[in-house]
């Protein structure tokens, strides 16, 4: 069991203009389900969906960024409006400046949230960088929150609303 973690000031919260993320493990309970036929499924939490469509409305750039190409992932995205998908990338890093050079953000006006080792370069970049419980040890060391729920079970929506609640209250009064 971890300790809790002190909370970071809302004013880096306040900062975040682009909420970034791994997707398998972080999205997803990190399972992948393949059918006899080869088809695959993920399961996506709704929760997760809802929180990142109301900070997309509340104006934040939402983007993904999976080392795995997936139909199912396109789709999920596809259905929330998340425009900034790369898949089959795993220098998170380099996908991260890009999105960050393409958009104008700094790296204090980013957050990016990741599972993996692979995901440390990406959050040791970013202004805030966000793992859940069940990430690798490397990468609960290297994060500046770890949130109580697991991936795929509302992590995300853990985050969007910290986010929300940053924003000034005539903003979070729009989204409710």
């Amino acid at each position: 069991m971890r300790m809790p973690m002190e909370p970071l000031p809302e004013s880096r919260w306040a900062r975040i203009r682009m909420f970034a993320m791994d997707v398998d493990g972080i999205l997803t309970d990190g399972r992948v389900y393949i059918a006899s036929n080869g088809t695959e499924s993920k399961a996506f939490s709704v929760v997760d969906g809802l929180g990142l469509s109301r900070i997309r409305k509340a104006g934040l750039l939402v983007a993904w960024i999976s080392g795995r190409a997936s139909d199912s992932t396109t789709a999920r995205a596809s259905e929330l409006k998340i425009s900034r998908l790369l898949q089959g990338r795993n220098d998170k890093e380099s996908c991260l400046k890009e999105l960050m050079e393409e958009a104008g953000l700094k790296a204090a006006e980013v957050c990016y949230m990741g599972d993996d080792v692979i995901d440390v370069p990406a959050m040791r970049i970013a202004g805030i960088g966000v793992t859940v419980p069940e990430a690798a040890l490397a990468v609960r060391e290297n994060a500046d929150w770890i949130t109580a729920r697991a991936g795929g079970f509302g992590a995300v929506r853990e985050v969007c609303d910290l986010l929300m609640d940053a924003r000034t209250e005539k903003q979070y009064e729009t989204e409710r």
